[in-house]
Parts: C-alpha cells; structure tokens; sequence
C-alpha cells in the first residue's frame, strides 16, 4: 500500500482537522465521500497520508500522541472524528524562535499556548527527526508572524531534503531567494498562505472576478473577519499582521481590472471574539457601479468552521508534493501553489490556477 509520509509543524486547529480528516475518509466509500476536491490524486486517496513526525511548543501537546495532542488546548476546533487510533507518534518539543507572541500571557491559559519546558531541538535534531521517521513532505501551522521560526524548519527541510509546504504567511516560496535554495537541491516546495475550500479570500476573489466580467467598476472594497481561536487571539498583536495583510490583498489586487488605491481596500483580520472558538465569520462589502455609473453596492456574511476549511486544501496540497517528489521536481511547484495558496510566486485567475493544477495532477497522462 502506498503512503504519503507527513511531518507537522504546529499541532494547532488547523493540524487537528486535518488529522482527524485522514482518518475519517479512511472509513469512507469513494462514492459517499463529501467535502474533498479529489478523492484520487495522482494514485493517492486521503487516507494514504500518515503523520509521522510533529512538533509543537505546548507543554500539553508535547510527549502526547498525535491523536490524543490534536484536541489538547487550546485547540478549539470541531471534533468531527473524535474516535481517534493511536498513531504510535509522539509529539517532540520544537523550536520557540519567535513562534509566541508576548501578548498571549494576557490571556487565560486555556486559551494561550504555555511553552514547555523542554530542551529546544537544534537544527541537525529536526533534520535527523524527518529523516529517521522517513517524512517527505512537512508542513508549517506555526502562527501568524512566526518568521524566524518558519525559516528555521523551512532549512531544516531543505537539509533533510523534504518537501515544503508553507501553509502560513511567512513568505518563503514567494521569496526569490528561498525559491532559488529549494531549485538548487531541487526539492518541491508550496506556498505561500493556505486558502479555504470556501474562504474569505476565495469568496472575495469570484466576487472581484464577477463585476470585472460584467463589466462592473469597483471602486472600494472590505473583508472584516472575526474568530475565536489561536490564529486569531495571536492577531490581536498588529505587529505580526504585516504579511497576513499583504497576502490576503494582493490575493484580491491580483484578480482586479486595475488595483484600487490602499484608502479604497481594506482586508484583514479584525478582532477576536472568544466564544466564536473555531468558527470564523467574514463581512465583505464592495462597491462598484455599472451602466451609465448608476452606483450599486453588494454585502456578503460567511461563516465556516475555519480549520477544516483549510483541511481540505492541505490534503490535496499534500499529494501534489508527494507527486512533485516521485517526478523529481524541485523548486516551485507553481500551478497547485496559485490555486492552493493565497500569496504564490506568481498569481493567476482562479481558473487558470485550477487548470494548471489538473494539468499538474495528470502530467503523466497527458505525456501518454
């Protein structure tokens, strides 16, 4: 049986659904299955992703099991497969780096990450961890502004010789010069800022897209978010936003007949509401005009479970690395980074992205 080896960076919100969703389409008919763009990618169905490797900094997650850390707190997501088998694989302390926000000491316990009191792994630790466990694909859940922190594994799988992929909005596949590192030893690498299956952001963009097809001037938009979990509590510190609100609105400026002026655009996390937990609610307001420049305006009110929206995404992320990898091909895999992610090296239309994700999956194929 064919597996795909995973190694997780951060057993947060996003980690659990997704960890949880392995397991859950292990017990699915092909038939039955909801929720998923491809049950079979390239050979490989969900439910052949094993985790074999993870880290995390919370003294309640560290020495767990993966499958008992995945609902330690602060973690709040839905737990829609909580019968859980062990996986055999403990969670290892990792490294702090710049991974917490002071801020987050404000706050109750059961709501902040406590760090444990572990020896920090040094870099040939990590390295030596993804080889031994045999790990070929490692993703990054670390929190918003964790930039040392995600440059430091992001080494570390370039050393170990795994692929990346970057599912927060450090930029390291949409840096020139990381990009450049990971086609020198050729190994794959996605990035960067992981999208919903039905997002904020790619709610935003059809939005953007429809008026630019109708013809309908934009000329001022915003998307307020709000939520309860870690992702946000950390954005409650305005100094780690700086990449998560480039991404979010190049993500929009990308799609637009002429990016509008910085006054005229706003998109961004807003504030935390405690008791939203998991659940995140966006506001999306855009005002345009059409025929003869008679004004119109549209709002729009979302709200998803935020960390298995994304689980749908990293799963199909995953398998791309994993066929990026048996084909040899490092660097930039580039059509599933445009549709998977929020800030790639280079935007694209989100059909265009979606075909060059499909021409990816079946390249084999199309050479037949």
């Amino acid at each position: 049986m064919k597996r795909i080896r995973i190694g997780i960076v951060g057993v947060g919100n996003c980690a659990s659904s997704l960890v949880q969703g392995i397991q859950y389409y292990r017990t699915q008919k092909p038939t039955e299955a909801i929720g998923l763009m491809h049950w079979d990618l390239g050979g490989y169905a969900p439910g052949d992703i094993e985790v074999v490797c993870a880290f995390d900094i919370d003294e309640r997650k560290v020495g767990k099991d993966v499958s008992q850390a995945i609902f330690a707190l602060p973690n709040c997501t839905v737990a829609f497969c909580s019968k859980m088998p062990k996986s055999g694989v403990k969670v290892r302390m990792g490294k702090v780096l710049d991974g917490v926000s002071e801020h987050l000491n404000e706050f109750d316990e059961s709501k902040r990450f406590v760090v444990g009191k572990q020896k920090e792994p040094a870099p040939d630790e990590v390295i030596s961890a993804l080889k031994e466990t045999g790990t070929e694909v490692l993703l990054n859940y670390l929190p918003v502004g964790s930039q040392k922190a995600t440059e430091f594994y992001a080494q570390c799988a370039l050393d170990a010789g795994v692929a990346f992929v970057n599912n927060m909005p450090v930029f390291i596949a949409s840096d020139p010069r990381w990009a450049q590192k990971f086609r020198e030893k050729n190994v794959p690498i996605l990035g960067d800022d992981i999208k919903a299956q039905i997002g904020a952001t790619i709610t935003h963009r059809t939005l953007a897209e429809l008026f630019k097809k109708r013809g309908v001037k934009l000329d001022r938009t915003y998307q307020l978010n709000t939520g309860g979990n870690s992702d946000f509590l950390n954005m409650l510190n305005r100094s780690r936003l700086s990449s998560k609100k480039t991404s979010k609105t190049q993500a929009v400026q990308s799609v637009l007949a002429q990016p509008l002026e910085a006054d005229n655009i706003h998109i961004g996390p807003s504030d935390y509401v405690s008791w939203q937990k998991d659940n995140k609610v966006a506001f999306i307001r855009m005002e345009g005009r059409t025929f003869g420049g008679v004004p119109m305006n549209m709002e729009l009110r979302l709200s998803v479970e935020d960390s298995p929206n994304s689980a749908g995404i990293a799963i199909d992320a995953i398998r791309c690395a994993k066929l990026a990898l048996e084909r040899k091909q490092g660097g930039i895999i580039e059509g599933p980074s445009a549709y998977f992610m929020k800030h790639p090296p280079r935007q694209m239309g989100d059909e265009e992205a979606f075909q060059q994700t499909e021409k990816f999956i079946h390249e084999k194929e199309n050479r037949k």
